[in-house]
C-alpha cells in the first residue's frame, strides 16, 4: 500500500500550526485581562532640583503647618505671675488647646465643647472697667496681655462671696481650701495647713492664714453690693492663689470672644527663684523643674 507524500506534508503542517498556536505567553494573558503594554518610564522634564531648593521647600511647608497649628489648634504661653500658684507656678510654660472652645456650633465628631465651671482658661485681658488707671503698666495692657485663670461662674449664674466660700446659685461651691504663705519671691507657696480633700472638692485653692474679707468692686458695680448675675456670653474667673490674684473680683467679667483656649499641660517649667550661675546650659539642667514637665493642668 503506497503512502501519499502530499498527505504527510499536510499532517506535519497541521501539527506545526497547532504547536505554534499553543505557545504560552504572559503578554497575551495580560492583554486579555485589559492590560496593555508595559508603560515606558519617562524622565521628568526640566532641570533637577538642587539640594538647597529641597531644603527651602521643606522649610516653607514646615512654617505653614506651624502657623496653622498655632492659629487654630495649640498655642504656647509662659506664666510670669503667681496668681494661679500652686496649681500653676511661675516659670511654667503651657500648651493651650485653642480648638476645644472654637467659636461656632460644635460638631459631635470633633473634640469641642462649651466652657465648664472649673476649667482653667487662657484669655485676653479685657481691661479694668472700674479702675482704668491699673491698666497703665506695660505688662498689663488690655487685649494684648494674656491671663490664665479658673472659671468659677457661668452665664446666668447668681454669685456671691461669704468669707472664703463662693456661693453659686445659693449653694457653696466645693473647693479644697489650703492655707499657704506667699513670699512674693517667685517660689511656690509655702503650705501651712492642707486638710484632706473631700470627694466633691475637684480642685485646690490657696488662702493666706490671715485672710481678711474685702469689698470687691464687681459686686458694687455689677450687682447689689453682695450678689451679681453673670450676663450671657460672659464668665467670672479667679486665680487659685486667692490672696494674690487680679481677677473678676477687681476688673469684671471675661467676654466669650476673648477666650483663647484651655490650658492643657506643662511642656517645660523653669524655677525662676533658683540662683543663676551665668552658664546657660548648667542653669537649664539645674533649674528646670523636671518633675513638673509633662504634667496636666487641672
Amino acid at each position: 500500500m503506497s503512502s501519499n507524500p502530499a498527505s504527510g506534508r499536510s499532517k506535519q503542517s497541521d501539527i506545526e500550526t497547532t504547536t505554534e498556536a499553543s505557545r504560552f505567553s504572559f503578554s497575551k494573558i495580560f492583554q486579555r485581562n485589559g492590560h496593555g503594554e508595559s508603560p515606558v518610564e519617562t524622565k521628568p522634564k526640566g532641570p533637577a532640583k538642587s539640594i538647597w531648593r529641597e531644603y527651602f521647600e521643606s522649610a516653607v511647608v514646615t512654617v505653614i503647618m506651624a502657623l496653622f497649628g498655632m492659629t487654630f489648634i495649640v498655642q504656647a504661653v509662659k506664666v510670669p505671675t503667681g496668681s494661679m500658684q500652686n496649681t500653676i507656678t511661675i516659670g511654667d510654660h503651657l500648651l493651650v488647646n485653642k480648638f476645644i472652645f472654637a467659636p461656632g456650633k460644635s460638631l459631635p465628631f470633633l473634640p469641642q465643647r462649651e466652657i465648664h465651671r472649673g476649667d482653667i482658661i487662657v484669655f485676653k485681658y479685657p481691661g479694668n472697667r472700674y479702675d482704668p488707671s491699673r491698666d497703665d503698666r506695660p505688662d498689663n495692657r488690655p487685649i494684648t496681655t494674656n491671663y490664665v485663670k479658673r472659671v468659677i461662674g457661668l452665664p446666668g449664674d447668681r454669685m456671691a462671696m461669704e468669707g472664703r466660700n463662693l456661693i453659686i446659685n445659693g449653694k457653696v461651691l466645693p473647693e479644697h481650701q489650703i492655707e499657704a504663705i506667699d513670699n512674693n519671691d517667685k517660689a511656690p507657696l509655702v503650705i501651712k495647713n492642707a486638710p484632706p480633700p473631700k470627694s466633691d472638692e475637684t480642685h485646690d485653692v490657696y488662702y493666706n492664714p490671715d485672710f481678711i474679707e474685702e469689698d470687691y468692686p464687681i459686686f458694687k458695680f455689677e450687682g447689689d453690693g453682695k450678689e451679681v448675675v453673670i450676663p450671657q456670653n460672659k464668665y467670672f474667673v479667679m486665680g487659685d492663689n486667692r490672696n494674690n490674684s487680679e481677677d473678676s473680683r477687681y476688673w469684671g467679667f471675661v467676654p466669650r470672644d476673648l477666650v483663647i483656649g484651655r490650658a492643657m499641660f506643662v511642656y517645660w517649667s523653669y524655677d525662676e527663684s533658683a540662683p543663676a550661675s551665668g552658664n546657660f546650659l548648667m542653669d537649664f539642667f539645674a533649674n528646670t523643674r523636671w518633675s513638673r514637665t509633662g504634667t496636666m493642668v487641672k
